[in-house]
């Protein structure tokens, strides 16, 4: 089933305002007043793609396809610079693409959220409910964050916002929430489920530990669950998310991310590291703090926002 696609090109543009302005704008001005790219300014805008968190890997790509192209033909313009370098991270970004589409053939789909605290998990379980309720399909929502007491609550605010059904209880067992949640969901034909889980810290090792219980209890009732394993990072963490991501990928294998407060920080060229390296496709991103500010990712709608086309 194709999902209603949430993307405000308007939105997503001012959102990645401080992206743009600590890399787009910083490579104008490198190369502003120049009737040309040469050797030198090359170097300079490597340094450019390096400190806006994209990594040196991909600066480093990014130049030498540069300078093999300009070895070929004559245009060396500061314009068609500027091309290569929107093309090629483009191209990053299409590494891991996914065609928004999810499998209802068996019910209920289920999506697992995990992160570590602080990086807006619980306000995008609600964001991602009230997307899926937008689509016309029935979704609800199990509260399985017991560690902290006010996380119940707070979802509880997002799942009347998104008017979509929560199941908590007073365990403080995950597992058990999650087996509720997908009985009730069994019951009465929900189309989606989305598990909350604590916020943790790879130091945490039994927080780390009931992921996997987590995991097994889905599993026991439904052999193809879960469907996705979403990991919410925090955009303004910078490279220390693409450590996140390796911490967790000790203990459980996230099938997305969802990158959140991209509107706040200046550190969004992130992105392309951590799809470069990491291989796991970007499905959603905050630019907002609405409800609606949750949007799927588009890598093309992406780049031109942040390009300011």
């Amino acid at each position: 089933m194709k999902l209603f696609k949430n993307i405000n090109f308007g939105k997503l543009k001012e959102g990645l305002s401080k992206t743009r302005d600590n890399l787009v704008n910083k490579i104008s001005e490198t190369i502003s007043g120049k009737a040309k790219v040469d050797e030198e300014t090359l170097e300079e805008l490597e340094e450019v793609l390096i400190t806006s968190d994209i990594g040196s890997q991909i600066a480093e790509e990014i130049i030498e396809k540069a300078r093999a192209l300009f070895k070929k033909e004559s245009d060396r313009s500061v314009d068609n610079f500027k091309k290569i370098i929107k093309e090629e991270l483009e191209a990053v970004l299409s590494q891991a693409k996914t065609n928004g589409e999810i499998d209802l053939s068996q019910k209920p789909y289920v999506i697992v959220i995990i992160g570590v605290n602080g990086s807006g998990k619980t306000t995008s379980v609600g964001k991602l409910a009230y997307n899926f309720k937008r689509s016309g399909l029935k979704v609800k929502i199990g509260s399985a964050d017991t560690f902290r007491a006010a996380a119940n609550d707070q979802l509880e605010i997002w799942a009347n916002k998104a008017g979509v059904d929560i199941i908590s209880t007073n365990t403080k067992e995950p597992s058990a929430v999650a087996f509720d949640t997908i009985k009730a969901a069994q019951k009465d034909g929900t189309d989606i489920v989305i598990i909350d889980t604590a916020g943790r810290l790879h130091t945490q090792k039994n927080l780390m530990d009931e992921l996997n219980k987590i995991h097994r209890v889905i599993n026991n009732l439904l052999p193809y669950a879960p469907n996705e394993i979403l990991m919410v990072l925090d955009g303004t963490a910078g490279q220390n998310a693409v450590r996140q991501v390796e911490e967790f990928e000790k203990y459980t294998k996230p099938t997305g991310i969802i990158i959140t407060k991209l509107d706040g920080t200046a550190k969004g060229g992130v992105i392309f590291r951590i799809i470069s390296e990491k291989k796991i496709p970007v499905k959603y991103i905050g630019v907002g703090e609405g409800i609606e500010d949750l949007q799927d990712f588009s890598p093309k709608e992406f780049i031109e926002a942040m390009f300011g086309n």
